[in-house]
């Protein structure tokens, strides 16, 4: 179902810890970022949101590090890795990878974008590994010619963080914005709920009930599906630090009706501005089992919502 691209895009999790930012010199962050503000009036949340995705399209550099943690049925994954970013606009790069592991299996997960293709490589436990392809220059013209988005980073509608979190945006409406603390850093703690049209879309079987008045509960989604999304954004930097998937986990019928985190995607030991490895950005897979997706890719291109 699309909802598993959801959580699949999110590297599906993260465990809880230490989390920070370190400025370079000169105050850095607080040039890329716009200052935290109030959250008292009612669009505010989705403000914050989208403050956030804007600062990480113009930071000059982003490096940190990543933890995850998730929960598919009784299995508990847990996972590492790390994510770096270096230029603005078109001449941006990133590359995010991640391993998650269980007891008896392993998932690993590499994005990186070169400038010129955006690639996915995925190996999920006994599986054969998989590598795709997107060709960068093809997004930019399908986003100019068709109007999809400002100009600036194509990164967004690529791949990477920025590309996860404008996902959730997409799919997710922000109600709350808290202030709160996480270890020892200030950061807006941001909640929010499905978007009812987008969610009755994905699941048409029980789009009129979504749609009634009464509305469905968490009960009622299929097990594994979110319910709801929590941001931990910084109030200073307007950085997201972590990103939680709330469900009630276990199989249907349940009788739970509180949803528990399932999920968790960590950014921490954040360095903003300063020295990345460029070859980090350098990637030349085996031409064998290579498969070019950007045609399905440009199809799947929509507007962001305003």
């Amino acid at each position: 179902m699309r909802w598993t691209a959801l959580l699949a895009a999110c590297g599906v999790v993260i465990l809880c810890g230490q989390a920070g930012v370190a400025r370079a010199q000169g105050g850095a962050a607080g040039s890329v970022y716009q200052r935290g503000a109030d959250a008292n009036d009612a669009g505010q949340p989705e403000r914050i949101v989208a403050a956030a995705i804007a600062g990480l399209s113009k930071a000059e550099s982003i490096s940190a590090r990543v933890r995850q943690l998730a929960r598919v049925g009784d299995t508990v994954l847990k996972g590492s890795g790390r994510y770096v970013q270096q230029g603005t606009g078109h001449e941006q790069r990133f590359r995010l990878e991640t391993r998650l592991s269980s007891d008896t299996e392993t998932f690993d997960l590499l994005e990186v974008c070169d400038g010129l293709f955006f690639w996915n490589y995925r190996k999920l436990g006994m599986q054969p590994a998989t590598v795709q392809r997107v060709d960068v220059q093809r997004v930019h013209e399908h986003l100019e010619k068709f109007a999809l988005g400002p100009r600036g980073s194509d990164g967004p509608y690529v791949g990477g963080v920025q590309r996860m979190l404008t996902l959730v945006r997409e799919w997710f409406r922000f109600t709350t914005a808290t202030a709160d603390d996480l270890d020892g850093m200030q950061v807006w703690t941001i909640e929010g709920s499905w978007h009812k049209p987008m969610l009755a879309t994905i699941l048409p079987g029980q789009a009129e009930a979504i749609n009634g008045a009464a509305g469905i509960t968490a009960a009622d989604l299929p097990e594994g599906m979110p319910w709801s999304v929590r941001l931990a954004i910084g109030r200073r930097e307007l950085f997201p630090f972590r990103i939680e998937w709330l469900a009630i986990p276990g199989p249907r019928p349940v009788t739970a009706t509180t949803p528990e985190v399932v999920a968790v995607f960590e950014l921490y030991d954040v360095q903003l501005g300063e020295p990345v490895d460029a070859t980090a950005f350098v990637y030349k897979p085996a031409i064998d089992g290579l498969i070019d997706v950007t045609d399905q890719h440009l199809k799947d291109l929509a507007p962001p919502r305003q």
